[in-house]
């Protein structure tokens, strides 16, 4: 039986992985889910598994090394998947710090520990240990909007203080690998929706806005291109890295679903509109009638596109996941966990809305931009 130690596992991504992992592997794996439950944590996010004998829960911070070290000392860890990271451009610009705290030193603390653990007296490591590192494509900085895409050879050119603390992880990383030789993996992936994302984030702050009819905030002109990846695609893809990768490499993980912002934003409309029954009163809320255009995020990058040919080409991996078919599943998945979402905006997520856009929407509402 493997043992997963999964860092930030109560977040976003980290909990569609973890529950891919148990629907592929079912008791055959063992699951070390590692999160401090900061705004990006919610513990609600994994109900479906707490009870399960191979799955085990620690309250930590990936900073603490003690902590860490920990686990390592106390359990036989096969493979190390990391996602814990403050990952929210916006909070980075008001507050770079606590990124460069979590991001770079969180990622050297994971590395130290890992490598203390299975390191052999030779300085070679034991076989069959695995730690990948999970990151973003911002670390490539911004393409123009008529063409190219990222690679794997693509130059670092990060704009945000969030990019930037992910590059330095990146950069650690591939540090360790050459000049210790450790046995790990990157992955840079595009950008992920789908179940349990925070509503900080656009499409479900779009979701859940549009449903309650309040306006829908949209930076700049709203042509920003990302490139849209749904989750359990990504969860399968890095699964597919640990076990099929080649150790030292960096795999691009992109859905071939790039799209302006402002295209998502209607696409949402649009897919509500038709999932929500005529007798449902929000139906008449959900109109482009909502879309209030805001003052730009300094720094934003226009357009992300990810060439996932290397992996393709190497393990067999693609995205199965087209964006009408993912927005759907994600806002039936909302619709059918009501009692999540409003857990998810309550507290400390109305603080952080109000600091985000009260003042831009209201300057916009005054024909301010």
């Amino acid at each position: 039986m493997k043992t997963y130690l999964v860092t930030g596992g109560a977040g976003f991504i980290g909990s569609n992985y973890i529950h891919y992992m148990f629907g592929k592997y079912g008791d055959s794996i063992r699951i070390i889910n590692v999160d401090a439950l900061t705004y990006a944590g919610n513990p609600e996010n994994l109900k479906e598994v707490e009870g399960r004998e191979n799955y085990t829960f620690i309250k930590a911070n990936i900073c603490d090394k003690d902590a860490i070290a920990k686990i390592f000392a106390e359990n036989e860890i096969d493979r190390v998947v990391h996602f814990a990271a403050e990952s929210h451009v916006d909070r980075s610009i008001k507050n770079p710090e606590v990124f460069v705290q979590t991001n770079v030193l969180g990622t050297a603390v994971m590395l130290n520990c890992a490598k203390a653990a299975w390191e052999l007296p030779d300085g070679g490591f034991k076989a069959d240990k695995k730690f990948l590192h999970v990151s973003t494509d911002e670390v490539y900085g911004s393409l123009p909007e008529d063409g190219g895409y990222f690679y794997e050879t693509t130059p670092y050119a990060p704009h945000s203080p969030y990019s930037a603390s992910k590059a330095g992880s990146d950069m650690l990383v591939k540090a360790y690998m050459d000049t210790y030789r450790f046995p790990a993996n990157i992955t840079n992936c595009s950008n992920n929706y789908g179940p349990y994302q925070s509503p900080e984030k656009l499409i479900p702050l779009i979701i859940n806005n549009a449903l309650q009819g309040k306006k829908l905030p949209v930076y700049g002109d709203g042509k920003n291109v990302r490139d849209w990846l749904y989750v359990e695609d990504h969860a399968k893809a890095i699964d597919m890295v640990q076990e099929k990768g080649r150790l030292f490499e960096t795999y691009n993980v992109g859905g071939h679903n790039e799209k302006q912002n402002i295209e998502i934003i209607k696409i949402i409309i649009e897919t509500l509109r038709e999932t929500l029954s005529d007798s449902d009163p929000r139906k008449a809320n959900v109109t482009e009638e909502l879309i209030t255009y805001v003052e730009d995020r300094e720094g934003h990058d226009r357009r992300y596109a990810i060439a996932p040919d290397k992996i393709k080409a190497e393990i067999g991996w693609e995205p199965e996941t087209m964006f009408k078919e993912g927005i759907r599943r994600t806002i039936e998945w909302y619709f059918a966990h009501d009692e999540w979402m409003k857990h998810a905006t309550s507290g400390d997520y109305q603080k952080y809305y109000e600091e985000m856009y009260a003042e831009k929407l209201a300057r916009a509402g005054e024909g301010c931009l």
